[in-house]
């Protein structure tokens, strides 16, 4: 058994029990996700069966598409609203000033994880200092905001507002970070009320099953094909086949940053990227 699978996760699941559940559906084993999703969360899960699981690193480095929901005024220990309330305040805002401080998050900056994530230091998952009431120095990582737009009308909700946006990121962006940038751009507090993933690289909801339907047997896998047609291919000799098999380093003849190999057959063998100690060779990525 081998493919993609793209499921629509539900609220309340964690992105593990979702894969513990396709896996006893499918009765196998090798299953892997391809970007963790909260429980508070919902939508695109990409899960990647038996063969397919060469592909994950390949699918997690992903941009991802999300509608979120804020509420500024409320602040919590989890960036969400399923935490601690740590804070709450009066908001009044215009919808001039929130747009334009959605707009000023798009492009890269340094984005502190937040304290309830599985985001290792030292060997250890931030959750666990969290739930130690540990003191710890939250990491950053770059990240790129790609496009970000409000959603609909601003509503004001007693002394909060609420409002959706949808955004466009990489690897690694946290929504409920980016609200608590984009609160602190307010000159207030915020936190992720909502959030759906709607698009993972060339997936999207609209294609995505639930577990009830996967349970049902209304479900189909989207062949590893599908994947590896996005790299620009070349097909190679015999004399050559071996060689890319042993995993050799090749001159990147082809100027490209990422190439796939395949068979006489039109079999992939192997997907090469550039050599970061000397770009002038291709590397082996993952092999087939």
């Amino acid at each position: 058994m081998e493919g993609i699978l793209v499921v629509n996760k539900e609220k309340g699941w964690t992105s593990r029990d979702v894969v513990n559940k396709v896996s006893k559906i499918l009765g196998e084993k090798r299953i892997g996700h391809t970007g963790t999703l909260d429980p508070i969360a919902c939508g695109v899960l990409v899960l990647c069966i038996g063969k397919a699981t060469k592909l994950v690193e390949i699918l997690t480095s992903d941009r991802k598409k999300y509608e979120a929901e804020v509420t500024l005024g409320i602040s919590t220990d989890t960036l969400d609203n399923t935490g601690t309330i740590l804070k709450r305040e009066k908001v009044c805002l215009k919808e001039e000033e929130i747009k334009k401080a959605l707009f000023s998050m798009v492009g890269s900056y340094e984005q502190e994880v937040p304290l309830y994530s599985a985001v290792k230091v030292q060997g250890k998952k931030l959750y666990n200092y969290a739930r130690e009431g540990k003191d710890i120095i939250l990491p950053k990582r770059m990240v790129h905001i790609y496009q970000i737009d409000l959603l609909g009308d601003i509503h004001k909700k007693g002394d909060l507002i609420t409002f959706r946006f949808s955004c466009e990121v990489s690897k690694g962006t946290y929504i409920r970070s980016l609200i608590r940038d984009i609160a602190r751009k307010l000159n207030t507090v915020g936190m992720m009320s909502n959030l759906i993933r709607i698009q993972q690289g060339i997936f999207s909801i609209e294609e995505a099953y639930s577990l009830k339907q996967m349970e049902e047997g209304k479900f189909s896998f989207v062949s590893i094909e599908r994947v590896l047609d996005l790299y620009p291919s070349v097909i190679i000799e015999k004399s050559l086949e071996k060689k890319v098999r042993n995993g050799i380093l090749l001159k990147n003849i082809y100027e490209k940053e990422k190439i796939l190999f395949r068979d006489e057959q039109k079999k992939p063998i192997a997907l090469y990227h550039c050599y970061s100690k000397d770009p002038t060779f291709l590397k082996p990525w993952k092999m087939f």
